[in-house]
C-alpha cells in the first residue's frame, strides 16, 4: 500500500514538474483556442477578454489586447494601435519584435517557432495536418484597418456565418496575395468555424500585452 501511494505521488508530481512555465517577459502569444464560434469573437471587447482569460490561466497578470482591426461605426480601429509600443516577447522570453515598426517589418522574429501559444505550443503550419496557420487579424500589412468598404472583419468580429476576415500566416508561408505575411495573407472563405477550418485556420488570433 505504501509503495503504491509513493508511485501515485510520483506519477502526479513528475508531469507537474515537467510542465512548461511561461516566461515573466511573455507579452505576445497566439491563442491556444478560438471562440468556438468561428470569427464571432464578441467584437473587440470579447476578443480582448478571451486574450485576458487565456493569459491569466497561464499565470500572466498583464493587460492583454487582441491584434484585430475593425470598422466600428464611422471610426476605423487599427490593430497596431491597440497593442502598446513593445518590445514583445513570446512564451520562452524570446523577443519577437522591439517596437511597432519592427513588428511590421521583415526583421521581426515571428514565424512557426517563434509565434507560440500562451501554453508554449507550436501551432500547426503549412504541411501539418490539420493546417491551422490562418490567424484572424482583419488588417492590412501595416497593421491598419481596411478602408475599401468591404468586410474584412466578419462584421467587426460578430459574425460566425456571413462575411470574410483577413488572415495572416503565423508560419509565414502558403498561398494568397501575401503568402509570407504574418498579419495579412488573404481573406478567409467565410466566418463560420467550418469555413475558417476549410481555409486553413481554426479561429485563432494574436494577443499582445500593452504598455
Amino acid at each position: 500500500m505504501i509503495a503504491r501511494a509513493i508511485l501515485t505521488a510520483v506519477c502526479v508530481a513528475v508531469p507537474a514538474m515537467l510542465a512548461q512555465q511561461a516566461s515573466d517577459k511573455m507579452s505576445f502569444f497566439i491563442t491556444s483556442e478560438g471562440s468556438g464560434q468561428g470569427a464571432n469573437l464578441g467584437g473587440l471587447k470579447g476578443a480582448d477578454a478571451h486574450c485576458q482569460k487565456l493569459a491569466k490561466a497561464a499565470g500572466s497578470k498583464k493587460k492583454w489586447r487582441a491584434y484585430l482591426s475593425s470598422n466600428e461605426g464611422k471610426k476605423a480601429v487599427n490593430a497596431k494601435d491597440r497593442i502598446g509600443k513593445g518590445p514583445w516577447y513570446n512564451f520562452k522570453g524570446e523577443m519577437v519584435a522591439k517596437d511597432i515598426a519592427d513588428l511590421h517589418s521583415e526583421n521581426n522574429k515571428l514565424g512557426k517557432q517563434g509565434s507560440l501559444t500562451e501554453k508554449g505550443q507550436v501551432v500547426n503550419g503549412r504541411g501539418d495536418k490539420p493546417n491551422q496557420h490562418d490567424i484572424l487579424t482583419g488588417s492590412q500589412l501595416d497593421g491598419t484597418a481596411f478602408t475599401d468598404g468591404q468586410d474584412h472583419t466578419c462584421k467587426n468580429w460578430t459574425s460566425g456565418a456571413d462575411g470574410s476576415a483577413q488572415v495572416g500566416h503565423h508560419d509565414r508561408q502558403g498561398g494568397g496575395q501575401n503568402p509570407n505575411s504574418w498579419n495579412s495573407a488573404h481573406p478567409s472563405k467565410g466566418c463560420s468555424q467550418d469555413n475558417l477550418v476549410a481555409t486553413g485556420g481554426s479561429g485563432r488570433f494574436y494577443c499582445f500585452a500593452g504598455n
